[in-house]
């Protein structure tokens, strides 16, 4: 019993120094796995869901103990003055009479209708199921830094197209004012792309800000200090023809109800309350228990070594209790309807959880077909306004068209590049939920 002692004190040692040290702050750049990885051990819900388990681990070990017969020991001494009962004769006398008191008891269930067993197996259900949600927050946690990640990387890819765009306009702007000086192109065309540069400079500190706050958004995800040094490594993302799963949403469900441990937690729930139905209805029958005592003292009056009287005074008892509900007063048939409720309830929430998953596979999957659809078609638009925008800028360098068509092409252009990289990454990360369902690993890679 020592060494479980310590080796319980041991362990709730170790758990509390790691869950109050500080968190943990990753070097930069980071990439994806080491943010989930970061995620993980800095999240304080799912560090109190562990917390938690530690707790219910203490409470099946109470359960399973409850199976052991009981064993306790005392004893006690004292003095009494004047017309008192002496404890060796059981005759009152007055006088001074110092005794010690030696005891022990024990007692064991041997019967209660299956309610410690029900208990026990009843507390293991609540102890798999807690590992299985803590497995369902992490899916969580992992899920929203994967998204979060992905918008830094999408925002990045804006900068970039407002920085292309910015400087665009910079060079058709040189080579305007040239052209505008030497009397090739009215004053106005200057002032138009003067104009637009405003523009673009506007949106390229846009561009910047919403970065920014994706890196922000990320950075609190993983709960670590924003920085001005955090930032990420950039992985090679692209979609080829194979990218979109061929699963139908309808399998891909099939599959998610074996993977999916909000699932099995919510059918352990069911078995739980099963386990609680069975131990009310315990309440209904006889319980019996064995009971031990020993018991001896020791009195100063005598000559008598104590060892001697300690021996002479020896007694032992033992028996059986029983108890027969005859009458609980509503208590036991009000205990087992509240844990047929029980029951119910979790069963309706094994089926809100099926629900709910198939729901998310059915829009996760429908939204992945959108997002495909979509970024063909930008694909397709942004080839012609390639060319549009390539044509454009010849004629207006050689004044067949003024300023004001040539930004109307070049801000085609841009909002297309700008809506293409938006469908490619919703597409990327669309698919990337499909493949969680599906149980596979999730990287960006």
């Amino acid at each position: 019993m020592r060494k479980i002692l310590l080796g319980m004190a041991l362990v709730s040692g170790i758990c509390f120094s790691t869950f109050a040290q500080d968190p943990v702050v990753p070097s930069y750049p980071i990439d994806l796995q080491t943010a989930v990885t970061v995620a993980l051990e800095n999240n304080l819900t799912l560090k109190r869901s562990e917390l938690n388990q530690q707790s219910n681990e203490a409470t099946l070990l109470q359960n399973q103990g409850a199976r052991y017969p009981s064993l306790t020991a005392g004893g006690s001494t004292n003095f009494n003055w004047g017309r008192s009962i002496n404890p060796a004769t059981n005759l009152f006398e007055t006088q001074r009479i110092g005794n010690i008191n030696l005891n022990a008891s024990s007692n064991a269930t041997v019967f209660n209708a299956g309610r410690i067993n029900n208990t026990v197996k009843q507390t293991k259900t609540i102890l798999e199921q807690g590992y299985y949600n803590i497995e369902a927050t992490k899916n969580t946690i992992t899920l929203n830094v994967i998204n979060f990640y992905v918008n830094v990387v999408f925002n990045q890819e804006q900068v970039k197209i407002a920085e292309n765009q910015l400087k665009t306009t910079q060079d058709q702007l040189e080579r305007t004012t040239k052209l505008v000086n030497a009397g090739s192109l009215p004053y106005s065309d200057q002032l138009d792309l003067q104009s637009q540069l405003a523009t673009n400079n506007v949106d390229l500190i846009n561009a910047k800000a919403t970065l920014n706050g994706s890196l922000l958004n990320l950075a609190q995800a993983l709960q670590v200090p924003y920085t001005a040094d955090f930032e990420i490594e950039k992985p090679e993302l692209s979609v080829d023809d194979t990218f979109m799963v061929s699963e139908s949403s309808a399998s891909i469900f099939q599959t998610a109800l074996a993977t999916m441990p909000e699932i099995k937690a919510a059918a352990l729930g069911v078995e739980s309350a099963a386990y609680g139905v069975n131990i009310a209805k315990a309440g209904y029958y006889p319980s019996i228990t064995l009971f031990g005592n020993l018991g001896t003292n020791y009195v100063d009056l005598y000559d008598a070594k104590f060892s001697e009287q300690v021996d002479v005074n020896f007694s032992q008892a033992a028996g059986l209790q029983l108890s027969i509900p005859i009458f609980s007063r509503m208590n036991n048939k009000a205990n087992v309807q509240r844990a047929n409720v029980q029951k119910r309830l979790a069963e309706v929430t094994e089926l809100e959880a099926k629900n709910q998953l198939r729901q998310d596979i059915e829009t996760a999957y429908t939204n992945a077909l959108a997002s495909e659809q979509s970024y063909q078609a930008s694909l397709t638009r942004i080839e012609s306004l390639e060319e549009s925008f390539r044509i454009a800028q010849q004629r207006f360098d050689l004044g067949a068209i003024n300023s004001v068509d040539f930004q109307v092409a070049q801000n085609n252009l841009f909002s297309a590049q700008s809506q293409l990289v938006y469908d490619k990454y919703t597409y990327i990360f669309r698919v990337k939920v499909l493949d969680f369902y599906l149980g596979n690993p999730i990287n960006l890679n």
